[in-house]
């Protein structure tokens, strides 16, 4: 085993271990980093730190803490739950009614705050006890709490998106558009199994039109938001970034002033939490950079190439599906974010080898990085439920293993069937997916997948 190899293992070793013993992400990545730097190469302190600043010096990098704030905004207000209550009257009079309701919500939530830390606080705090009086285990509870909310790493405005399209140079609008199908058919797929798998719950009567167009208005001026995000992005009216800020200026100039004026008085402490929120992602997102950056250095894409190539070949199928399995055990150890910058040049050049579409692979690792936030033997996500409903994480867990079929399934679609991620940026905005004007005619020529 030469040097480079060694140097490898060492890095990752070191993350590992302080990762269990309770070091924060952040510290434990630059701690890998630093050791390995010490030991087996002449990278100066100075370069790790400039490296540190190049990772998080990105524009698209400034959507986020806006789409944090918004969530926290209309969470901390309770306008949320006027999304939640428009989702039961639409879901709930279904056998396993509140599971549906969970399902829903999450969709709806997940297109304003893009954050799945911020949709299973909401949802676990206003659903999970109404779940509970019905009869729900709450250990099922929290397993479905915890993968609705990855819905959000894949549908507008997806913070993962926005990482993986400032890092790895790719259109954030098509990952924004690509992610919409398989968030989807995510939360579809889980109103499928409690369906038919689910506790049935309390039946409640089906909501009469009135009760319906009631929710419905009240629910009309918050879902506006995703429908801005998405809509500006995807014309190319604004930014991601600035998507981000109009949502934010929207709620403060509309939602509050018309659904809870009360919460004006407390902005300064959405802004600092906000804040603080922000930093966490950032500084992991600072490590992950000086690691990916290592990694580089000490030939890890090549070698990571090598081994895939030699088991794959260049055929595309089963490279998505080495990269699935490589990337949802990643997902299980690093949040989403620092996972990206670490395995970007892997990525890239596993892309280039399989001649898979860049929006597609991005689309896939993210949907895989989300699994992994619920999967053992971690779960940060669906560990964070557990705690929200108070069982042990491993009851949680058992509940959780059915559910990981829902995203096999919708895996396997993305892999064999690139059209599920591409045909609603090809459709909205062709340009985000490499698409150019016809010379000879109307409409546009879209390379192949």
């Amino acid at each position: 085993m030469d040097t480079n190899s060694i140097a490898i293992i060492v890095m990752v070793v070191t993350f590992l271990y302080l990762g269990y013993q309770g070091v924060p992400v952040a510290f434990a990545l630059i701690s890998g980093a630093l050791l390995t730097t010490a030991l087996f190469t002449k990278i100066s302190l100075a370069s790790m730190v400039g490296q540190m600043f190049n990772g998080i010096n990105q524009l698209e990098f400034l959507a986020i803490p806006f789409f944090l704030l918004a969530g926290d905004m209309m969470t901390q207000a309770n306008i949320t739950l006027r999304l939640i209550r428009f989702a039961q009257v639409l879901v709930g009079h279904l056998r396993s009614g509140l599971a549906h309701v969970v399902s829903v919500s999450s969709m709806l939530f997940a297109g304003i705050s893009g954050s799945m830390t911020a949709d299973v606080a909401a949802i676990s705090t206003v659903v999970m006890p109404h779940m509970e009086e019905e009869g729900y285990d709450p250990a099922f509870s929290a397993a479905l709490v915890a993968s609705a909310s990855t819905i959000a790493a894949m549908v507008p405005p997806s913070i993962m998106a926005i990482v993986y399209g400032a890092v790895g140079n790719v259109s954030i609008a098509g990952l924004f558009l690509g992610g919409a199908t398989p968030g989807l058919l995510v939360g579809i797929g889980l109103m499928v199994y409690s369906y038919f798998f689910g506790p049935p719950g309390l039946r409640k009567q089906r909501a009469s039109f009135g009760d319906m167009a009631n929710a419905a208005r009240l629910a009309v001026l918050p879902l506006m938001i995703p429908i801005i995000i998405v809509g500006g992005v995807a014309t190319g009216v604004f930014t991601p970034a600035e998507a981000g800020m109009i949502a934010v200026v929207y709620i403060i100039v509309v939602l509050l002033p018309l659904m809870s004026r009360g919460h004006f008085r407390k902005l300064p402490r959405d802004f600092m939490e906000a804040a603080v929120l922000y930093s966490l992602p950032m500084s992991a997102v600072a490590s992950a950079s000086v690691v990916g950056w290592l990694l580089a250095y000490l030939g890890a894409p090549d070698i990571v190439h090598r081994w895939i190539e030699a088991v794959s070949g260049d055929n595309r199928i089963v490279i998505m599906y080495l990269m699935v399995v490589v990337l949802t055990i990643a997902g299980d150890f690093l949040d989403g974010v620092p996972a990206i910058a670490i395995f970007m040049p892997i990525i890239v050049s596993l892309s280039q080898l399989g001649h898979i579409h860049p929006v597609h692979m991005g689309v896939l690792i993210i949907v895989s990085l989300a699994f992994g936030l619920i999967t053992p033997p971690y779960g940060l996500i669906l560990l964070l439920a557990s705690t929200l409903a108070g069982v042990p994480f491993m009851r949680a867990l058992r509940q959780a293993v059915p559910l990981y079929g829902v995203y096999f399934l919708v895996i396997t679609l993305i892999i064999f069937f690139p059209q599920v991620v591409l045909w609603l940026p090809r459709l909205l905005l062709p340009q985000s997916v490499g698409c150019f004007p016809n010379p000879s005619g109307p409409g546009y020529i879209c390379p192949g997948s």
